[in-house]
């Protein structure tokens, strides 16, 4: 499947055909009301945390409010189109993450294309992954990972909150670049996987740093590798995946986005206001205290980046043959 890359980047960087006054004007007095900012994921999560963050330092430097909008469901499909049918004025967002990216070559039906119909505003934060093994597998490395997976083709079960979640694509990403054969077993969730992992019932896991740490710490996981492109703060004696196998990188990503045809004025508007809060001490600690790295720059940056996971997820959805629930 072929994605409008070139139009995604002209979304963030092209100005709509509205006369540039009335642009301007709008742009001068946004936003005069309350502005909603939607997610497609339940609360308590990474996603949920970073846009509720966002939403209160926006709120407090912009004078409106940012009321955060959970609409879970069909793999963030429900919020992206809640979202692309709004109307492009600047008071819907979306909380743009790597499902986004994954879907577009996941599905092969959509009511929306992502890539044409949201336009880029801002990234705000991305977090690595973590590969678990449980204690009983033999293996204390990466290296001695695949090792062991070469050695035993097909015997080791690998888990996942579901097809075509970061933790899924992350270890689809890692059987593709290293020519191993784990099986894949899906849950509903990340942690009925987990729990799974410590029972012994699945050996391997691409988990999200938060909610396997104190497993790791506690010795009910061994932690062998982190999935991004620098060591993690929150696992300093851990590497990274990349170490052994270069050029490898899977994160879960998060920033903002508005409907296609949203003035530039006020994406423009928006983008240097996220890029202020991220230059802040406040967001900065509060974003490290997480295991999070920020993603900053300007709108047409971010598109490109949103681009670029997309045309690389879609090989790995590919590659794995990965279908949705």
């Amino acid at each position: 499947m072929k994605f409008p890359r070139r139009g995604f980047l002209r979304l963030a960087a092209g100005a709509v055909a509205v006369p540039a006054v009335s642009r301007f004007a709008s742009a001068q007095s946004y936003p005069s009301r309350p502005v909603r900012l939607i997610i497609g994921y339940t609360p308590g999560g990474s996603a949920d945390i970073t846009a509720r963050l966002m939403a209160q330092w926006l709120s407090e430097r912009l004078g409106q409010q940012f009321v955060i909008e959970s609409r879970p469901g069909a793999g963030t499909n429900l919020a992206t189109e809640a979202v692309v049918n709004a109307p492009p004025d600047g008071y819907t967002l979306l909380l743009v993450a790597p499902a986004n990216a994954i879907n577009a070559s996941l599905y092969e039906k959509l009511n929306h294309n992502f890539l044409r119909d949201i336009v880029p505003i801002a990234g705000v934060n991305r977090f690595p992954n973590v590969v678990d093994v449980t204690p009983s597998l033999p293996v204390k490395t990466v290296p001695e990972l695949i090792a062991y997976a070469k050695a035993n083709p097909g015997k080791l079960n690998m888990a996942s909150s579901g097809p075509g979640s970061t933790i899924h694509v992350s270890g689809e990403l890692f059987k593709m670049m290293t020519g191993i054969n784990m099986v894949h077993v899906p849950y509903r969730g990340g942690a009925p996987a987990l729990t799974d992992m410590i029972a012994g019932q699945v050996q391997v896991m691409f988990d999200n740093i938060p909610t396997s740490i104190e497993h790791i710490r506690a010795g009910r996981l061994r932690g062998l590798a982190v999935t991004g492109t620098t060591r993690s703060n929150l696992l300093p004696d851990t590497p990274t995946v990349a170490e052994f196998v270069p050029g490898y990188e899977a994160s879960a990503w998060y920033g903002l986005g508005a409907p296609k045809g949203t003035p530039v004025e006020i994406v423009n508007k928006l983008n240097a206001t996220v890029n202020a809060i991220l230059a802040d001490r406040t967001a900065k600690e509060r974003f490290d205290s997480m295991g999070a790295t920020l993603i900053t720059g300007s709108a047409a940056e971010f598109g490109k980046y949103v681009a670029e996971e997309t045309e690389k997820w879609a090989k790995v959805v590919k590659f794995s043959g990965a279908k949705p629930d």
